[in-house]
């Protein structure tokens, strides 16, 4: 048995920094590899090839609706808690997380990336991932609500599942509630500290009359489009159930595609399409299908993402060029020799180059 002496001293750290996002990762290799045990490989593969140009156009085309709905409800959000973007950049910015979102592992990387990056550009990071959070808990909130109505409403198989969406509900209510009241107490421990600026939050910004029903109507058009581009995967792959009942299972499976459990999104979307699709009657693989399909159609519709981030990597790149260079490459005889400089000029060493840490550890340190 190797001693305790032995283990190295940053091992500690190092699995409270990693150790969460691992086993996130790991939950989501688990789903697919279970899926592809018990269905094999052939749903995704049918998802892949039932790809057509009329599917991605749609997708596309609803895609651009349903950002510019998100980040008008991040942009509502931000304001409402101090801080202000503008819609296009918010737009923009929004593009660029869905796409991460949709490439690396956990799902939620693409809005950290969102709420640091807004953050340093306001001046305060902390603003800037509280109102990212608030934005998506509040999207989660409303899709849920809109969930549980549709499953009240329409007949379906998968109703089962309502009191897990109730139940839901009602935690993140009892949460809020719980520390609006701890906010309420004195103290100086950072758990007092995090619910009273939660508190705060919710009290002066999220709130207020002309806050909550922006978030609520965007909010709202964000899940009609996702539905109506889900219908369309749906549709596409061969699935011919009604509309009422796709719907109702359609709703299911994006509650799911919520849970930040996931490889790039891949994983509970799939895993409860397959249970949703069985329990009406579809077929298990017919859900994967549809599920593999509508993974690809908003991969290709969140691509302008991946063009802006190449932009700003460009950008980046040609900022750290020097800008002392002559025309021929030479140095000026002026720059970099020690006594030589301009008369005032400071002759002390080069300034040290900023570093850039990594948003993780930004967001480590964000509750105030």
């Amino acid at each position: 048995m190797t001693p305790l002496h032995s283990v190295p001293a940053g091992i500690g750290p190092a699995v409270r920094r990693f150790g969460p996002s691992l086993l996130r990762l790991a939950a989501g290799v688990i789903v697919l590899w279970f899926l592809v045990r018990q269905l094999g490989a052939a749903p995704f593969e049918d998802g892949l090839r039932a790809v057509t140009w009329q599917a991605v156009l749609a997708a596309v085309t609803l895609t651009v609706l349903t950002t510019v709905c998100s980040a008008w409800r991040w942009r509502v959000v931000a304001r409402a808690l101090g801080a202000d973007i503008n819609l296009p950049g918010a737009t923009g910015a929004y593009y660029r997380s869905l796409f991460l979102n949709s490439v690396l592992p956990g799902g939620i990387l693409g809005d950290v990336h969102r709420a640091v990056a807004h953050g340093r550009r306001a001046g305060d990071v902390a603003q800037g991932v509280r109102a990212v959070a608030w934005e998506r808990l509040c999207g989660q909130i409303i899709q849920a609500v809109v969930t549980a109505v549709v499953l009240l409403t329409l007949s379906s198989p998968v109703r089962p599942a309502l009191p897990y969406v109730l139940a839901g509900i009602a935690g993140v209510a009892g949460c809020a509630v719980l520390v609006v009241r701890i906010g309420a107490r004195r103290g100086q421990s950072r758990p007092a500290r995090t619910a009273r600026a939660i508190a705060a939050d919710l009290r002066r910004g999220l709130l207020v009359a002309g806050v909550w029903p922006q978030v609520t109507l965007a909010s709202l058009l964000v899940v009609v489009g996702h539905t109506a581009t889900f219908v369309i995967a749906a549709r596409v792959a061969g699935c011919t159930a009604p509309l009422g009942e796709l719907i109702a299972l359609l709703m299911v499976v994006q509650i799911a595609g919520g849970i930040p459990l996931s490889v790039a999104g891949w994983g509970p979307r799939e895993g409860v399409a397959a249970w949703a699709f069985a329990a009406a009657g579809l077929g298990a693989a017919n859900g994967v299908t549809v599920a593999t399909l509508y993974a690809v159609l908003m991969l290709a519709a969140v691509a302008p993402g991946a063009g802006l981030l190449l932009r700003d990597a460009v950008r980046r790149r040609r900022g750290r060029r020097p800008r002392h260079i002559g025309r021929r490459g030479r140095r000026p005889r002026h720059i970099g020799r020690r006594g030589r400089g301009h008369p005032g000029e400071s002759r002390g060493p080069d300034p040290v180059p900023l570093t850039r840490r990594s948003t993780w550890r930004e967001a480590e340190r964000l509750v105030p």
